[in-house]
């Protein structure tokens, strides 16, 4: 995958982690599957910048905090 994605998944990682929540509780909230947060927060998968928005407004902060 780029490392576009991989620095976007790292930054969303670190966040989630800052705002004390499980890889768990943010896909439950935002409605994504447990497996696929991982692949994001590896950098293995795109997302779309919809998805970006709610996972963003799920752990209250600026989409343009967890662009790299």
């Amino acid at each position: 995958m780029s490392s576009l994605a991989q620095i976007l998944g790292k930054n969303i990682r670190e966040t989630r982690k800052a705002k004390g929540f499980s890889q768990e509780s943010l896909a439950l909230q935002a409605k994504i599957d447990r497996s696929y947060m991982g692949r994001i927060e590896r950098g293995e998968a795109n997302i779309t910048v919809e998805l970006l928005y709610k996972l963003s407004e799920v752990i209250k902060v600026n989409p343009r905090d967890l662009l790299p």
